[in-house]
């Protein structure tokens, strides 16, 4: 077996600009950098708040929570998806996968933090390093819009399943979620960061200038890893042309994106010391309250298409 390739959290200013012209090492080169940073960058814990929000949206695309003897997460990222689903016991034995070194690393060590069962592999979503037939179920979190060609991941997907296996990605943005996140994120990071810098008395709710710089270069290489946005019904045909059976999308979030995506970029724009305990418990809460009016209420008088997440699920014939 080859080795897999080390991380790389600090790309030169020349990998940089060849990753704006090569969308998969832009993948590993931003990647790398967020890896160490991002379980802290978007609130992700592995007890039982994300635990709880792992099997709820696994249940909402899934109609069951297992359990399933053998699971690969495909762009793992840190492993905050498979590892909070088998810390539910959705999921008795992982492996993970990502075209990011940095992030399998971290997923791993995650995993071996918390006691669980995991392998991983540095791979590309479009050549997937497992045998047929080998996995009972394969999710993913945010991460079919990183995947340059979805149809061919899908495909990959449905090889590596056995007869039967089901997928389960979620967490991807919808065509007009991304429209009003990306705008709503915007203005807010305009809005704090310069109020910040022209009040003095907000002086030290101001990050770092160094730190602003390097989170707007983030931000500009973020442009280049995030690929699509997805409507429902063309990710359905997407999975069904890959060969999936059983297909189903479902989407959530709606208020709760139009509060929370703005509370992100605000706690990403000021020293999080500055916002403390408080702070979190209130984000979260109101974030939980919004999403059960979203699930409760909008959900059943509203389109799917205007809510911010979609997940999906599918099959392989048997």
């Amino acid at each position: 077996m080859a080795t897999d390739p080390a991380p790389n959290p600090h790309a030169t200013a020349e990998e940089v600009e060849a990753a704006y012209k090569d969308t998969k090492l832009a993948q590993v080169l931003y990647h790398d950098w967020e890896a160490g940073t991002y379980d802290e960058k978007w609130s992700i814990s592995y007890d039982d708040r994300c635990i709880t929000y792992a099997t709820d949206r696994f249940r909402a695309a899934a109609g069951d929570v297992g359990p399933y003897e053998h699971a690969l997460e495909l762009g793992c990222g840190t492993g905050f998806f498979l590892l909070n689903l088998m810390q539910g016991e959705v999921i008795k034995k992982g492996s993970v996968t990502d075209l990011s070194p940095g992030m399998v690393e971290v997923a791993l060590r995650n995993a071996e933090h918390l006691g669980l069962d995991v392998d991983g592999r540095v791979a590309d979503a479009e050549r997937i390093p497992y045998d047929d037939n080998t996995f009972d179920l394969v999710v993913g979190h945010a991460v079919l819009h990183h995947i340059p060609d979805v149809e061919a991941a899908m495909r990959e997907v449905l090889r590596v399943l056995k007869p039967g296996g089901k997928f389960v990605f979620a967490g991807d943005p919808t065509n007009i979620g991304n429209f009003y996140a990306r705008k709503l994120g915007q203005a807010t990071w305009w809005l704090t960061t310069n109020i910040t810098k022209a009040l003095p008395v907000l002086g030290d709710w101001r990050r770092p200038q160094e730190e602003l710089d390097e989170s707007s270069r983030a931000a500009a290489l973020e442009a280049v890893v995030d690929l699509h946005t997805f409507d429902p019904d063309q990710l359905e045909a997407t999975a069904r042309r890959a060969g999936a059976v059983g297909v189903r999308a479902v989407t959530d979030e709606l208020s709760a994106a139009l509060f929370g995506w703005p509370v992100r970029t605000f706690e990403a724009a000021v020293p999080r010391e500055k916002l403390g305990f408080g702070w979190a418990m209130f984000a979260y809460r109101t974030w939980q309250n919004l999403t059960w009016v979203d699930q409760n209420v909008f959900a059943k008088v509203l389109p799917r298409e205007v809510f911010y997440n979609v997940s999906i699920t599918g099959k392989k014939t048997s």
